[in-house]
């Protein structure tokens, strides 16, 4: 389920977004006229079902509010994760963030408390969507989950929450002029120190039996699942081995050189850089195209490097951070 709130009661009602993939969804109670502030596009790959699924809500708690969510399903029942993530997560966030208390202030702390309201919502409604996803009858998730990565903005405040291996990247006007690309969240991988760490500690194995590159969690006596990411929604036989639900929560104020964010599944990451996705969204100049043209640069991407292995799900959302803004890139 979705949401449809009035910026002026904060009431929240359902909005039945159904069982696509992706989602552009824009309140019309609160926007007083249609204005397009970013793209969605999601591809299949060729391993089966399009298990990705992604929401760009505009009119999200204030009337330039926007949620952003891509969501990489994974495992036997990874699809239905992901959607079920994608239909809840959004209005559960913003509900629990309105029971916490209202910054009032407009001095000199008020986006620390502001970030700082966030963070705890951001915290409680994944460890809520965890549990309603385990409370789910006739759904196994013991090895089927799926990953999130959520941007909301809140006039200038942006919050990032990450919980996997997708990433957010933001496109950022440097003083000539140029485009640059700085990523906003950090891969929560098994090659990561510190998530590793924590998997050992909790019994799980962290190793690579067949990509020497890629770090998988496995059972501790058994070589499955063979888990690519650290934290997820879902995957219960592995939550005491030490992934965990919890997801990275950062801020980010918004400055008129900040042109946009792209939020993206690993199928993208696998085979282009952050300055390549900037570069290609900066080249389309096209709120609507842009989404679509960073997965059909990801596919062609796969069938060079990759020919002969199997291509994973690419699913962008991008979302545009000024209006009338011309984009350019140099590097």
């Amino acid at each position: 389920m979705g949401i449809c709130i009035s910026s002026a009661s904060f009431e929240i009602q359902p909005v039945d977004f159904g069982n696509e993939n992706v989602v552009l969804y824009e309140d019309y109670n609160i926007n007083r006229y249609k204005q397009v502030i970013g793209s969605v596009f999601s591809e299949q790959g060729n391993k089966g079902i399009n298990q990705d699924s992604a929401i760009l809500y505009q009119g999200y708690g204030v009337e330039n509010g926007v949620f952003g969510g891509v969501f990489d399903g994974h495992g036997e029942n990874g699809q239905i994760v992901s959607k079920f993530v994608m239909n809840k997560l959004p209005s559960l966030l913003l509900k629990l963030t309105f029971s916490l208390p209202k910054v009032f202030s407009v001095k000199q702390n008020v986006m620390r408390r502001n970030f700082n309201k966030w963070k705890k919502a951001c915290w409680g409604s994944f460890m809520v969507m965890d549990r309603d996803i385990k409370s789910l009858e006739n759904l196994d998730s013991s090895f089927s989950g799926t990953t999130a990565v959520v941007a909301i903005r809140q006039d200038d405040d942006l919050v990032i929450a990450n919980l996997g291996d997708s990433r957010a990247v933001l496109g950022r006007k440097k003083e000539e002029g140029v485009i640059e690309a700085v990523q906003l969240t950090t891969d929560l991988k098994p090659s990561l120190t510190s998530e590793a760490e924590r998997i050992r500690r909790c019994g799980g194995r962290v190793f690579a039996p067949q990509e020497p590159h890629i770090q998988r969690v496995y059972l501790p006596k058994e070589d499955v699942p063979g888990l690519a990411m650290t934290r997820s929604f879902g995957d219960f036989m592995l939550k005491y081995l030490g992934i965990i639900s919890e997801p990275d929560v950062s801020y980010h104020h918004i400055t008129p050189n900040d042109q946009f964010v792209v939020l993206a599944t690993d199928g993208v990451w696998d085979v282009l850089s952050n300055n390549q996705v900037v570069s290609i969204v900066c080249a389309t100049n096209n709120v609507a195209a842009a989404a679509e043209a960073v997965v059909q640069a990801s596919l062609d991407a796969w069938k060079q490097r990759f020919p002969n292995s199997k291509r994973d799900d690419s699913t962008v959302i991008c979302l545009y951070l000024q209006q009338g803004a011309s984009l350019q890139n140099g590097t």
